[in-house]
């Protein structure tokens, strides 16, 4: 497939109402583009070692893990899970929480090299953790 630069001029608000209009898929994929060129843009007021936190901090789950995780966590509540998806969610979840403790130690780190608490880095950089209760 072919692709045309084509130069206009939007404001915000109709960027973002195209931006809603794109699939699950295609907006965290959006996101993730969005979140590097913000860090791109910043990486000339940051240190080495501060970009470099930032881009593991926003790393993201691939979202065929994410779906594949979530079809075994549904097979797991219906309680249709095999012996082998079993050995597979586990492996995922081991997976997925050990990205998240490295974003977390990343977080920390930043935090200390800006001199400021964990909560107020995640609250500058709109970063809210998922609540499980």
């Amino acid at each position: 497939m072919s692709t045309v630069k084509v130069q206009i001029q939007l404001s915000s608000e109709d960027l973002l109402k195209a931006v809603e209009q794109l699939s699950h898929e295609d907006l965290k994929t959006f996101i993730s583009q969005a979140i590097a060129l913000q860090a791109q843009r910043n990486a000339s007021r940051l240190s080495q070692q501060e970009s470099e936190l930032l881009l593991k901090i926003n790393q993201i789950i691939p979202s065929d893990i994410e779906n594949h995780y979530n079809d075994l966590i549904a097979k797991r509540d219906s309680v249709t899970l095999t012996d082998n998806e079993h050995q597979e969610l586990l492996c995922l979840t081991e997976q997925i929480e050990l990205q998240a403790a490295e974003r977390v130690e990343c977080l920390v780190e930043l935090a200390n090299l800006r001199g400021i608490s964990l909560n107020t880095l995640m609250d500058n950089l709109g970063i809210h953790m998922k609540s499980y209760v």
